[in-house]
């Protein structure tokens, strides 16, 4: 949950596009029944043998690219970026999107990854030796607002979801 928190108002880059973080979720490895490593053994070995901060990727439904980087330490899992607010790159983006207004552009996870052209092929990148990736924290911490995870059946209660106070961008206000 720390690093989950500690994202929010960091400045996410990749490639020709950016944007603050403004909203993410929280997983954890073990226990959560939320989680992907609670019923795919393959995501349990990803999680296990990649570092802290590696690029995990995953198709949702079927559908929808969702960005995450892994977390390591006492408990193990990942973190989602469910949403940024644009700051670079705005043409791709609304070429990618096209028809959404600018606080409609990466308001979800699956809309930021496609605004951002985050696909399968960056499931485990290093970000930290892969120069596609900027990761920029914040020279002034923001204020963080904590709710419940969102989209979700299972393990929804866990208040493991953190938004920028006040930010019109994010997928749904707290």
């Amino acid at each position: 949950m720390i690093c989950a928190k500690g994202l929010i108002g960091c400045t996410l880059e990749f490639r020709d596009t950016s944007g603050v973080i403004v909203e993410t979720e929280a997983y954890d490895a073990q226990g959560d029944p939320a989680c992907h490593t609670w019923s795919r053994p393959s995501a349990r070995e990803f999680v296990s043998i990649n570092r802290a901060g590696t690029v995990y990727v995953y198709l949702n439904y079927g559908m929808h690219w969702m960005l995450n980087f892994l977390v390591k330490g006492k408990r193990e899992g990942f973190v989602l970026i469910r949403a940024i607010q644009p700051i670079r790159g705005l043409e791709l983006m609304q070429g990618r999107r096209i028809g959404r207004t600018l606080n409609q552009l990466c308001n979800g996870p699956a809309k930021l990854t496609q605004a951002m052209g985050i696909n399968g092929a960056q499931h485990g990148a290093d970000p930290l030796s892969d120069s596609k990736w900027v990761l920029r924290f914040p020279s002034v911490a923001p204020d963080i607002a904590v709710s419940t995870r969102i989209g979700i059946t299972v393990a929804a209660d866990y208040p493991w979801r953190f938004l920028m106070k006040g930010s019109s961008f994010v997928s749904r206000p707290q």
